[in-house]
């Protein structure tokens, strides 16, 4: 059975930039999904939200959005469109939890998703994020792990060289080693 992790933009953007605070997780993650046994979903928001490496600056180039869609484009990436019953959801967890409207974007698609295909957790980096755990439809939030029975592949691919496929950190460019 494939594990679902819900993935906020700032893990992948953990990942795309090499991070070295959030790589080791982000790579077991990745390993785990590049072998079928989990699968990564995410709003199609992250599409945007992505094209910022950096914070404040200008978005990647051209050459890099072609890579950085191709990463997207990772079978074991799922993305999940806003409908309406979604956005609603997300307005009450700006009410009800004074969040940022793209953030309960994200916390509200793993709702919905959770109570469709069975996401087990929102992976996230951001802290103020995380203090919802459990807190909106019972949702688990926190930084990303794999479930326990995924841990023995995880522990068995980390002595493995590190990955050079498409969707390996570092491949997007030089923007994305910064």
């Amino acid at each position: 059975m494939v594990a679902n992790r819900y993935w906020d933009t700032c893990v992948f953007l953990g990942w795309l930039k090499e991070e070295p605070d959030k790589l080791p997780q982000c790579e077991a993650a990745i390993r785990e999904a590049e072998i079928g046994k989990l699968k990564i979903v995410t709003s199609a928001l992250t599409l945007a939200e992505t094209l910022f490496l950096v914070k404040g600056e200008r978005p990647v180039s051209s050459e890099t959005r072609q890579r950085l869609r191709g990463f997207f484009e990772n079978d074991y990436i799922d993305l999940a469109e806003l409908d309406r019953p979604t956005a609603e959801l997300a307005q009450d967890v700006i009410w009800d939890f004074e969040v940022r409207p793209k953030d309960a974007v994200h916390v509200a698609t793993a709702v919905k998703l959770r109570e469709r295909i069975g996401i087990e957790q929102l992976d996230t980096f951001d802290g103020p994020l995380a203090t919802l755990n459990g807190k909106v439809h019972s949702l688990p939030i926190g930084q990303p792990n794999l479930p326990e029975d995924l841990m023995t592949n995880a522990e068995l691919h980390s002595s493995l060289p590190a990955a050079s496929a498409p969707g390996a950190p570092g491949t997007l460019g030089p923007e994305a080693n910064l």
